[in-house]
């Protein structure tokens, strides 16, 4: 494992949902209170943004051609291309103080997306699964920020996780229905370790976490127990992705939007995007069927 090391310095305030694209060699992620999407290749350098119309907490590749968001004020498609963006659902239109917050799509197909209260005072956040015929359903709840969304390998089980308690959850997942059942808690961070925020999972069924006010990203093997940990040089982890053309290189997205200005001078590379390898291999980011 190599230590870590910045290969994009864009500007971004906090970086999230990163998502590596074979096809195009690339990688796209969100500045959510940037109100973009971004997109780096390696090989060249070249990075370009688009301006989103307000907050992308997440979004994932559709399989026909442009992407699935969820935005603050609910689920979106996006054609960069085109530079539209057609909103199909907000489930939490009564909840002015809520917006959305991490996600992605499962191996089916579906689309999901966590919300979170936006003052961090109510456990109002919820989990809602978008079926490929855009049908709309509250999953889960009872958290304060919706975080660290992931599947095992073989698909059975889901991780979820409220970063503002640093637990992570875990749950019976049903490929085929999609149902959730027997939540559970699968690993609680302690306050020198940070929050747990984005996540994702190898090859190997391993969990990783993105520590928040931790500087550091966790391997977390799947009975919950800390199987490594790679130091961060900037403080708030936000979430990673495997990526490269055989998925053996670990990026990790990071922010600087809670620093304060003598913080962020301190500490120039917060909001960088970073690389590392990580010894093991990724799996490829599914796509939404809708």
């Amino acid at each position: 494992m190599t230590a870590p090391e910045p290969v994009l310095d864009a500007g971004i305030i906090c970086g999230e949902c990163p998502i590596w694209v074979p096809e195009e060699n690339a990688l796209y992620l969100t500045d959510i209170p940037g109100k973009a999407l971004h997109r780096w290749q390696p090989e060249t350098d070249e990075h370009r943004s688009w301006p989103m119309p307000e907050e992308v907490g997440c979004f994932a590749l559709r399989e026909g051609s442009g992407l699935v968001g969820a935005l603050r004020n609910g689920f979106a498609m996006i054609d960069l291309d085109a530079g539209t963006v057609d909103f199909i659902t907000d489930p939490e239109s009564d909840r002015p103080e809520n917006r959305f917050n991490d996600g992605r799509a499962d191996r089916q197909g579906r689309f999901w997306a966590g919300t979170m209260h936006e003052p961090r005072k109510v456990r109002d956040g919820q989990l809602y699964r978008l079926d490929a015929d855009l049908t709309c359903t509250a999953m889960t709840g009872d958290v304060l920020v919706a975080n660290g969304l992931a599947w095992s390998p073989d698909s059975r089980v889901m991780y979820w996780s409220d970063s503002r308690r640093s637990k992570v959850f875990a749950f019976d997942f049903d490929p085929a229905s999609g149902d959730i059942t027997n939540r559970r808690l699968f690993i609680e961070l302690t306050e020198e370790q940070g929050r747990p925020d984005g996540a994702t999972v190898d090859a190997e069924g391993f969990y990783w976490s993105a520590c928040y006010l931790g500087s550091r990203v966790l391997r977390i093997a799947p009975n919950g127990t800390v199987d490594r940990e790679i130091l961060m040089p900037v403080r708030d982890i936000t979430m990673i992705a495997f990526g490269g053309p055989d998925l053996d290189r670990l990026y990790i997205t990071t922010s600087c939007e809670a620093l304060s200005e003598q913080e962020r001078r301190d500490a120039p590379l917060a909001g960088s995007v970073f690389v590392t390898d990580p010894g093991v291999k990724g799996l490829v980011e599914p796509r939404f069927k809708g």
